[in-house]
């Protein structure tokens, strides 16, 4: 079994644990080196809004604020993980640029998003999808890791072979 379909079974096992209603998938952080191409690939730039929907340990809300001036917030449904994520992005002084909601990825407001960037599983994709097309602006991009958006047509698709960890990603940018 190839270690791409391992750790999908191994995810979507997590996920099928899963009891809240809200929890939309596993925590399972992003690679540092994916974090950059996927925000690179969004095109963020200095002072632009952007969100990530279960940001898990803010590691993509952190380079996003340090490393693209970006004013950028986070959505976390578990508490631990938001309580790291702020303790961290208080130690780096980065509360100007940098937050995180304790709350639901459902119960958010992004209309004022310039980039989204998502690493959830495909069922969740399509739960997301209707709240995403009434709320976003025309011109908002959204960056989703490994999982396409199913009915959107991506403007570009970019194959990962190696993260450096030993598995390959498929990042795809949308534009609403």
């Amino acid at each position: 079994m190839s270690k791409l379909l391992v750790f999908f079974v191994v995810l979507a096992a997590a996920f099928a644990q899963q009891k809240e209603e809200d929890k939309l998938a596993p925590y399972y952080p992003t690679p540092e080196t994916i974090v950059v191409k996927m925000l690179q690939l969004g095109e963020l730039k200095a002072g632009e809004k952007m969100y990530d929907l279960g940001s898990g340990d803010g590691r993509i809300v952190i380079r996003a604020a340090q490393q693209f001036k970006a004013d950028s917030t986070g959505v976390e449904l578990d508490k631990d993980l938001y309580q790291q994520s702020m303790e961290k992005i208080r130690s780096l002084g980065l509360q100007n640029l940098a937050r995180i909601i304790l709350g639901s990825i459902l119960q958010q407001d992004y209309s004022s998003a310039d980039l989204l960037t998502i690493y959830l599983l495909p069922i969740s994709n399509d739960k997301i999808r209707p709240m995403l097309e009434n709320q976003l602006r025309k011109g908002t991009r959204i960056v989703s890791h490994d999982f396409p958006f199913k009915d959107w047509k991506a403007v570009k698709e970019v194959s990962i072979d190696d993260d450096g960890e030993g598995r390959s990603h498929t990042l795809y940018l949308y534009r609403r």
